[in-house]
């Protein structure tokens, strides 16, 4: 018996990507992202991986006013990870504090509202696919006041 120390795994076949490394200053933080009050970095996954996968740093650049509204994603994957300060959200009816090393995942479909967030906001968002949709919907509650930015 022969061993292929060089045979991919079943999956590998199945999925075509790329290696990928993005160093820091390899890409820049840039407007024209989802949302103009913050900025976005690519991280390189989604060319890495065909569209499959997008992995951004996400960080604040304005003060909150009036947040991203209600909306859901369709995405069959979608986590925050908090990488600086704090963001406030409502998921569905439930207010939620993401602080700096916490994780969220975003059920797929979830109604949601990002209402506030600490000048130094700073997370990673990595969604499924990387050409996800967002859908304006309405609220099933009023959203709190963000705190104003000194």
């Amino acid at each position: 018996m022969t061993v292929d120390t060089l045979a991919k795994p079943p999956i590998a076949a199945a999925i075509a990507t790329a290696f990928s490394h993005i160093a820091e200053g390899d890409t820049e933080y840039k407007g024209g992202g989802l949302r103009d009050f913050f900025l976005y970095r690519d991280l390189g996954v989604a060319a890495a991986t065909n569209g499959q996968v997008i992995a951004q740093l996400v960080k604040a650049n304005l003060p909150p006013e009036e947040g991203t509204g209600w909306h859901y994603h369709e995405a069959s994957f979608h986590i925050v990870i908090m990488l600086k300060g704090w963001a406030r959200f409502m998921y569905e009816t439930t207010e939620t504090l993401v602080k700096a090393g916490d994780c969220v995942h975003q059920r797929p479909g979830i109604r949601h509202y990002l209402f506030d967030y600490s000048p130094d906001m700073e997370y990673i968002e990595i969604v499924s696919p990387a050409d996800f949709t967002t859908v304006d919907v309405e609220g099933p509650c009023p959203i709190p006041p963000p705190t104003p930015w000194r």
